[in-house]
Protein backbone atom coordinates (compact mmCIF):
# COMPACT_ATOMS: atom_id res chain seq x y z
CA UNK A 1 0.00 0.00 0.00
CA UNK A 2 0.90 3.65 -0.76
CA UNK A 3 0.88 6.02 2.46
CA UNK A 4 -1.08 8.72 1.86
CA UNK A 5 -0.03 11.76 3.14
CA UNK A 6 -1.61 15.58 3.18
CA UNK A 7 1.48 17.35 2.41
CA UNK A 8 1.75 18.96 -0.94
CA UNK A 9 4.77 19.50 -2.33
CA UNK A 10 5.63 23.41 -2.29
CA UNK A 11 4.51 25.38 -5.55
CA UNK A 12 6.79 26.98 -7.82
CA UNK A 13 8.32 30.31 -6.55
CA UNK A 14 6.99 29.35 -3.04
CA UNK A 15 10.50 29.11 -1.45
CA UNK A 16 12.20 32.55 -2.63
CA UNK A 17 8.65 34.58 -1.04
CA UNK A 18 8.66 32.47 2.01
CA UNK A 19 12.57 33.76 2.54
CA UNK A 20 11.81 37.39 0.92
CA UNK A 21 8.88 37.52 3.75
CA UNK A 22 10.77 36.20 6.73
CA UNK A 23 13.82 38.39 5.76
CA UNK A 24 10.99 41.18 6.07
CA UNK A 25 9.61 40.01 9.30
CA UNK A 26 13.30 39.56 10.96
CA UNK A 27 13.91 43.00 10.23
CA UNK A 28 11.02 44.50 11.37
CA UNK A 29 12.01 42.36 14.45
CA UNK A 30 15.14 43.99 14.69
CA UNK A 31 13.72 47.36 14.66
CA UNK A 32 10.94 46.71 16.95
CA UNK A 33 13.82 45.10 19.35
CA UNK A 34 15.79 48.07 18.95
CA UNK A 35 12.77 50.64 20.04
CA UNK A 36 12.10 48.60 23.04
CA UNK A 37 15.93 48.57 23.91
CA UNK A 38 16.08 52.26 23.50
CA UNK A 39 12.59 52.86 25.69
CA UNK A 40 13.91 50.69 28.65
CA UNK A 41 17.92 52.55 28.69
CA UNK A 42 15.57 55.40 29.24
CA UNK A 43 12.82 54.13 31.51
CA UNK A 44 15.84 53.24 33.49
CA UNK A 45 17.72 56.84 33.42
CA UNK A 46 13.94 57.74 34.41
CA UNK A 47 13.52 55.86 37.54
CA UNK A 48 17.17 56.76 38.52
CA UNK A 49 16.61 60.44 37.87
CA UNK A 50 13.07 60.51 39.74
CA UNK A 51 14.04 60.30 44.09
CA UNK A 52 16.20 63.60 43.24
CA UNK A 53 13.91 65.29 41.10
CA UNK A 54 11.97 66.97 43.80
CA UNK A 55 15.46 68.07 45.55
CA UNK A 56 16.56 69.82 42.04
CA UNK A 57 13.34 71.44 41.04
CA UNK A 58 13.69 72.57 44.60
CA UNK A 59 16.65 73.99 43.61
CA UNK A 60 15.23 76.16 41.22
CA UNK A 61 13.11 77.80 43.73
CA UNK A 62 16.46 80.35 44.16
CA UNK A 63 17.70 80.46 40.70
CA UNK A 64 19.71 83.72 40.19
CA UNK A 65 17.59 85.25 37.35
CA UNK A 66 20.62 87.49 36.37
CA UNK A 67 22.03 84.48 35.07
CA UNK A 68 19.19 83.09 33.59
CA UNK A 69 18.95 86.11 31.92
CA UNK A 70 22.69 85.55 30.67
CA UNK A 71 21.83 81.69 29.44
CA UNK A 72 18.64 83.63 27.27
CA UNK A 73 21.43 85.58 25.96
CA UNK A 74 23.60 83.03 25.05
CA UNK A 75 20.63 80.64 23.70
CA UNK A 76 19.54 83.42 21.23
CA UNK A 77 22.89 83.44 19.66
CA UNK A 78 23.52 80.00 19.74
CA UNK A 79 20.35 79.77 17.89
CA UNK A 80 21.69 82.58 15.82
CA UNK A 81 24.99 80.24 14.68
CA UNK A 82 22.38 77.53 13.26
CA UNK A 83 21.04 80.30 11.36
CA UNK A 84 23.87 81.52 9.80
CA UNK A 85 25.20 77.95 8.84
CA UNK A 86 21.32 77.20 7.92
CA UNK A 87 21.10 80.36 5.53
CA UNK A 88 25.02 79.43 4.43
CA UNK A 89 23.98 75.93 3.03
CA UNK A 90 20.04 76.30 2.18
CA UNK A 91 20.45 79.21 0.48
CA UNK A 92 23.52 80.05 -0.47
CA UNK A 93 22.25 82.49 -3.54
CA UNK A 94 19.60 84.43 -1.66
CA UNK A 95 17.09 82.95 -3.78
CA UNK A 96 14.45 82.71 -0.67
CA UNK A 97 13.91 86.52 -1.15
CA UNK A 98 13.26 88.83 1.43
CA UNK A 99 10.25 90.07 3.32
CA UNK A 100 8.28 93.23 3.52
CA UNK A 101 10.68 94.76 5.81
CA UNK A 102 13.65 93.35 4.38
CA UNK A 103 14.44 90.22 6.05
CA UNK A 104 15.48 87.22 4.56
CA UNK A 105 13.37 84.83 4.53
CA UNK A 106 16.00 82.23 4.67
CA UNK A 107 16.07 83.45 8.35
CA UNK A 108 12.12 82.81 8.85
CA UNK A 109 12.69 79.45 7.36
CA UNK A 110 16.49 78.41 9.96
CA UNK A 111 13.87 79.76 12.38
CA UNK A 112 10.76 78.34 11.94
CA UNK A 113 12.64 74.74 11.25
CA UNK A 114 14.04 75.21 15.04
CA UNK A 115 10.90 75.72 16.29
CA UNK A 116 9.78 73.19 14.81
CA UNK A 117 12.41 70.40 15.92
CA UNK A 118 10.74 71.46 19.78
CA UNK A 119 7.36 71.08 19.00
CA UNK A 120 7.40 67.72 16.95
CA UNK A 121 8.68 64.29 18.02
CA UNK A 122 11.77 62.86 16.72
CA UNK A 123 14.41 65.51 17.64
CA UNK A 124 17.29 66.34 14.74
CA UNK A 125 14.93 64.11 12.35
CA UNK A 126 12.05 66.13 13.22
CA UNK A 127 13.70 69.19 12.33
CA UNK A 128 15.13 68.12 9.43
CA UNK A 129 11.39 67.47 8.09
CA UNK A 130 10.07 70.68 9.10
CA UNK A 131 12.87 72.17 7.23
CA UNK A 132 12.52 70.12 4.02
CA UNK A 133 8.60 71.17 4.39
CA UNK A 134 8.98 74.87 4.20
CA UNK A 135 11.90 74.44 1.51
CA UNK A 136 9.42 72.82 -0.45
CA UNK A 137 6.91 75.17 -0.21
CA UNK A 138 9.31 77.49 -1.33
CA UNK A 139 9.33 75.38 -4.60
CA UNK A 140 13.02 74.36 -4.28
CA UNK A 141 13.57 70.16 -5.57
CA UNK A 142 13.53 67.42 -3.49
CA UNK A 143 16.85 66.04 -4.58
CA UNK A 144 18.60 70.34 -3.89
CA UNK A 145 16.38 69.94 -0.54
CA UNK A 146 18.02 66.41 0.91
CA UNK A 147 21.33 67.30 0.07
CA UNK A 148 21.33 70.67 1.71
CA UNK A 149 19.79 69.36 4.49
CA UNK A 150 21.67 66.38 5.17
CA UNK A 151 25.11 68.61 4.75
CA UNK A 152 23.15 70.47 7.42
CA UNK A 153 23.02 68.05 9.91
CA UNK A 154 26.39 66.80 9.16
CA UNK A 155 28.14 69.71 9.46
CA UNK A 156 26.61 69.92 12.75
CA UNK A 157 27.45 66.21 13.71
CA UNK A 158 30.83 66.23 12.31
CA UNK A 159 31.39 69.79 14.71
CA UNK A 160 30.39 67.77 17.62
CA UNK A 161 32.41 65.13 16.80
CA UNK A 162 35.45 66.84 16.25
CA UNK A 163 34.83 68.45 19.49
CA UNK A 164 34.18 65.00 21.59
CA UNK A 165 37.87 64.36 19.84
CA UNK A 166 39.76 67.55 21.27
CA UNK A 167 37.93 67.64 24.84
CA UNK A 168 38.25 64.04 25.25
CA UNK A 169 41.72 63.77 24.27
CA UNK A 170 42.68 66.96 26.38
CA UNK A 171 41.03 65.24 29.52
CA UNK A 172 42.11 62.30 29.19
CA UNK A 173 45.80 63.53 28.93
CA UNK A 174 45.03 65.77 31.97
CA UNK A 175 45.75 69.02 29.64
CA UNK A 176 42.48 69.97 31.05
CA UNK A 177 41.00 69.75 34.59
CA UNK A 178 38.14 67.44 34.92
CA UNK A 179 37.37 63.63 34.85
CA UNK A 180 40.33 61.61 33.58
CA UNK A 181 38.11 57.80 33.33
CA UNK A 182 39.24 56.69 29.73
CA UNK A 183 35.99 55.12 29.27
CA UNK A 184 34.57 58.58 29.75
CA UNK A 185 37.29 60.42 27.78
CA UNK A 186 39.50 58.61 25.45
CA UNK A 187 36.87 55.98 24.45
CA UNK A 188 34.33 58.80 23.15
CA UNK A 189 37.21 60.52 21.24
CA UNK A 190 38.61 57.28 20.12
CA UNK A 191 34.69 55.89 18.82
CA UNK A 192 34.00 59.81 17.09
CA UNK A 193 37.61 59.80 15.55
CA UNK A 194 36.39 56.84 13.71
CA UNK A 195 33.41 57.52 12.65
CA UNK A 196 34.44 60.68 11.04
CA UNK A 197 37.33 58.53 9.41
CA UNK A 198 34.81 56.12 8.37
CA UNK A 199 32.75 58.80 6.87
CA UNK A 200 35.38 60.36 4.69
CA UNK A 201 36.69 57.02 3.63
CA UNK A 202 32.95 55.36 3.02
CA UNK A 203 31.20 58.83 1.17
CA UNK A 204 33.86 58.42 -1.97
CA UNK A 205 32.95 54.95 -2.76
CA UNK A 206 28.75 54.99 -1.80
CA UNK A 207 28.84 58.27 -5.09
CA UNK A 208 30.66 55.28 -7.24
CA UNK A 209 28.44 52.32 -6.12
CA UNK A 210 24.88 54.50 -6.42
CA UNK A 211 25.91 54.78 -9.88
CA UNK A 212 25.59 51.53 -10.41
CA UNK A 213 22.03 50.99 -8.69
CA UNK A 214 20.79 54.01 -11.15
CA UNK A 215 19.18 51.31 -13.53
CA UNK A 216 17.50 49.07 -11.04
CA UNK A 217 17.34 50.68 -7.70
CA UNK A 218 17.17 54.23 -8.94
CA UNK A 219 15.39 55.70 -5.79
CA UNK A 220 18.14 53.51 -3.41
CA UNK A 221 21.17 55.20 -5.76
CA UNK A 222 19.79 58.79 -5.18
CA UNK A 223 19.66 58.36 -1.01
CA UNK A 224 23.18 57.09 -1.19
CA UNK A 225 24.32 59.89 -3.73
CA UNK A 226 22.47 62.54 -1.71
CA UNK A 227 24.38 61.22 1.84
CA UNK A 228 27.70 60.83 -0.56
CA UNK A 229 27.19 64.65 -1.75
CA UNK A 230 26.06 65.64 1.57
CA UNK A 231 29.84 64.47 3.22
CA UNK A 232 31.44 65.75 0.75
CA UNK A 233 30.04 69.16 1.30
CA UNK A 234 30.89 68.99 4.94
CA UNK A 235 34.25 68.01 4.01
CA UNK A 236 34.33 70.91 1.71
CA UNK A 237 32.96 73.59 4.43
CA UNK A 238 35.82 72.60 7.29
CA UNK A 239 38.67 72.63 4.54
CA UNK A 240 37.60 75.47 2.81
CA UNK A 241 37.81 78.96 3.40
CA UNK A 242 34.90 80.15 1.10
CA UNK A 243 32.40 78.10 2.65
CA UNK A 244 33.69 79.08 6.39
CA UNK A 245 30.58 80.68 7.49
CA UNK A 246 29.16 77.40 7.34
CA UNK A 247 31.59 76.32 9.96
CA UNK A 248 31.82 79.32 12.13
CA UNK A 249 27.52 79.07 12.84
CA UNK A 250 28.12 75.73 13.57
CA UNK A 251 30.67 75.84 16.38
CA UNK A 252 28.42 79.08 17.50
CA UNK A 253 25.89 76.76 17.82
CA UNK A 254 27.24 73.76 19.95
CA UNK A 255 29.53 76.45 21.72
CA UNK A 256 26.74 78.89 22.75
CA UNK A 257 24.56 75.86 23.59
CA UNK A 258 27.03 74.17 25.77
CA UNK A 259 27.25 77.85 27.83
CA UNK A 260 23.70 77.66 28.18
CA UNK A 261 24.64 74.56 30.44
CA UNK A 262 27.11 75.33 32.04
CA UNK A 263 25.72 78.76 33.00
CA UNK A 264 22.68 76.74 34.62
CA UNK A 265 25.23 75.56 37.06
CA UNK A 266 25.92 79.33 38.09
CA UNK A 267 22.07 79.83 37.80
CA UNK A 268 21.33 77.34 40.62
CA UNK A 269 23.93 78.19 42.84
CA UNK A 270 25.50 74.45 42.37
CA UNK A 271 28.09 74.05 44.92
CA UNK A 272 30.68 72.80 42.64
CA UNK A 273 30.78 74.16 38.64
CA UNK A 274 31.92 71.45 36.65
CA UNK A 275 34.45 72.39 33.94
CA UNK A 276 33.39 73.55 30.54
CA UNK A 277 35.18 70.55 29.14
CA UNK A 278 33.23 67.84 30.95
CA UNK A 279 29.93 69.82 30.72
CA UNK A 280 30.40 69.64 27.02
CA UNK A 281 31.05 66.02 26.86
CA UNK A 282 28.05 65.43 28.99
CA UNK A 283 26.26 67.50 26.25
CA UNK A 284 27.29 66.06 23.58
CA UNK A 285 27.03 62.67 24.46
CA UNK A 286 23.51 62.84 26.64
CA UNK A 287 21.61 65.23 23.87
CA UNK A 288 21.97 61.68 21.89
CA UNK A 289 18.95 61.01 24.05
CA UNK A 290 16.97 63.92 21.94
CA UNK A 291 16.92 60.89 19.04
CA UNK A 292 13.95 59.14 21.42
CA UNK A 293 10.77 60.47 19.44
CA UNK A 294 9.78 62.32 22.49
CA UNK A 295 8.71 65.89 22.36
CA UNK A 296 10.67 68.93 23.43
CA UNK A 297 13.55 67.44 23.62
CA UNK A 298 12.60 64.89 26.53
CA UNK A 299 14.95 62.46 25.57
CA UNK A 300 17.56 64.53 25.88
CA UNK A 301 16.98 65.78 29.30
CA UNK A 302 17.23 62.20 31.02
CA UNK A 303 20.53 61.36 28.71
CA UNK A 304 22.75 65.04 29.43
CA UNK A 305 21.54 64.49 33.54
CA UNK A 306 22.74 60.79 33.66
CA UNK A 307 25.96 61.65 31.55
CA UNK A 308 26.87 64.75 34.02
CA UNK A 309 26.17 62.28 36.76
CA UNK A 310 28.92 59.63 35.60
CA UNK A 311 31.18 62.64 35.03
CA UNK A 312 31.38 63.20 38.91
CA UNK A 313 28.67 65.94 39.23
CA UNK A 314 26.33 65.73 42.00
CA UNK A 315 22.76 64.07 40.95
CA UNK A 316 20.49 66.82 42.32
CA UNK A 317 22.59 69.57 40.92
CA UNK A 318 22.85 68.21 37.35
CA UNK A 319 19.59 67.49 37.52
CA UNK A 320 18.37 70.65 38.02
CA UNK A 321 21.29 72.34 35.60
CA UNK A 322 20.17 70.13 33.11
CA UNK A 323 15.81 71.34 33.81
CA UNK A 324 16.93 74.92 33.29
CA UNK A 325 19.31 74.49 30.62
CA UNK A 326 16.45 72.41 28.68
CA UNK A 327 13.52 75.72 29.54
CA UNK A 328 15.81 78.31 28.55
CA UNK A 329 16.39 75.73 25.33
CA UNK A 330 12.14 75.62 24.71
CA UNK A 331 11.53 78.85 25.28
CA UNK A 332 13.95 80.92 22.97
CA UNK A 333 13.44 78.72 19.79
CA UNK A 334 9.49 78.72 20.28
CA UNK A 335 9.02 81.95 20.74
CA UNK A 336 11.73 82.54 17.65
CA UNK A 337 10.42 80.05 15.63
CA UNK A 338 6.70 80.88 16.47
CA UNK A 339 7.22 85.01 15.22
CA UNK A 340 8.68 83.49 11.81
CA UNK A 341 6.41 80.68 11.05
CA UNK A 342 3.20 83.42 11.71
CA UNK A 343 5.58 85.64 9.20
CA UNK A 344 6.15 82.64 6.77
CA UNK A 345 2.60 81.88 6.46
CA UNK A 346 2.42 85.27 4.70
CA UNK A 347 4.86 83.91 1.87
CA UNK A 348 2.82 80.67 1.62
CA UNK A 349 -0.69 82.13 0.45
CA UNK A 350 0.79 84.11 -2.70
CA UNK A 351 3.01 81.24 -3.45
CA UNK A 352 0.19 78.43 -3.55
CA UNK A 353 -1.62 80.85 -6.15
CA UNK A 354 1.84 81.24 -8.48
CA UNK A 355 1.80 77.32 -8.34
CA UNK A 356 -1.92 76.95 -9.49
CA UNK A 357 -1.66 79.53 -12.26
CA UNK A 358 1.35 77.67 -13.41
CA UNK A 359 -0.21 74.69 -13.57
CA UNK A 360 -3.12 76.40 -15.56
CA UNK A 361 -0.41 77.67 -17.92
CA UNK A 362 0.84 73.57 -18.77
Amino acid sequence: MTAITDRQPPAPGTAPHARRTLSAGRGRLQKHALKLLTWIVFAFLLVKLIPSLKQALGSLEHVSWEWVLGALVLEVLSEFGYVTSWRSINDPDHRLGRDSHGVSNGTHAAWAQLGGGMVVPGGSLASIGVGAWILHRFGMAPKTIAERQFNLSFLNTGVDALALVVLGTALASGLLPGAHNLLLTLMPAAVAAAGITAAMFVAPRAAKYSKRLESSHPKLASSITSLADAVAATRQIVFHRDRRQSLVGALAYLGFDALVLWTAFFAIHAHTVPPFAVVVMAYIIGALGGSIPLPAGIGAVGGIAGMLILYGVARNAAIGAVLLYEAVGLVVPLIGGGIAYLILRRQFGPMRTQEKARERTR
